[in-house]
């Protein structure tokens, strides 16, 4: 590190981290072998209309949750939960976040959702660490965004535009996540 105010001519910092800090990418290789990391990532995956569906009120997204309110053909699907109220202010971990069910998981499986987005760190129950939420969705080669404020965001559709840091091999990627209007 160098400071201007100690003598240096530039101010130079540096930082120490998980690649699954903050707003973060999980790609498929963070939990199969072998598979796609960050940097192999389509792009187009990542900057592409994305749907901001409204998942209050809940204590875990099921597949039922998600058949009643997700149209067909949604290929890019952010979840805004309770979670998001967990932004304002607390620098906590909380343990009991609002996460998909496994069921819930392989429903978007199904459905071809291509990338799901949630208000916190993780898409998976800390109650539960082998649940298989993770290994369905990356088997599947769909990508995880997790870590998304959505407090101020309406339901609706928007453009994603989701910029992962490009680490060579990564298994996660802290992001700069936009919605555009």
């Amino acid at each position: 590190m160098s400071r201007i105010s100690g003598g240096s001519r530039v101010n130079v910092s540096s930082i120490t981290l998980s690649t699954h800090t903050g707003t973060h990418i999980d790609p498929p290789v963070h939990f199969i072998p072998g598979a796609k990391a960050v940097d192999q990532l389509d792009l187009e995956t990542l900057i592409c209309p994305a749907l901001v569906v409204d998942m209050r009120e809940r204590s875990a997204i099921t597949a039922d949750d998600l058949e009643m309110t997700v149209p067909a053909g949604v290929e890019r699907l952010l979840l805004k939960t309770d979670n998001s109220s967990l932004w304002e202010g607390k620098r906590e971990f909380t343990p009991d976040y609002v996460a998909l069910t496994d069921e819930a998981a392989q429903w978007l499986v199904e459905q071809e959702v291509r990338l799901v987005g949630i208000d916190y760190l993780s898409v998976q129950s800390y109650d539960e660490p082998h649940s298989g939420t993770h290994t369905t969705l990356l088997g599947a080669g769909v990508i995880i965004v997790e870590g998304l404020n959505l407090l101020e965001v309406q339901p609706g559709l928007y453009r994603l535009v989701c910029l992962p840091l490009n680490i060579a091999q990564g298994d996660g990627a802290p992001a700069r996540a936009v919605l555009i209007g």
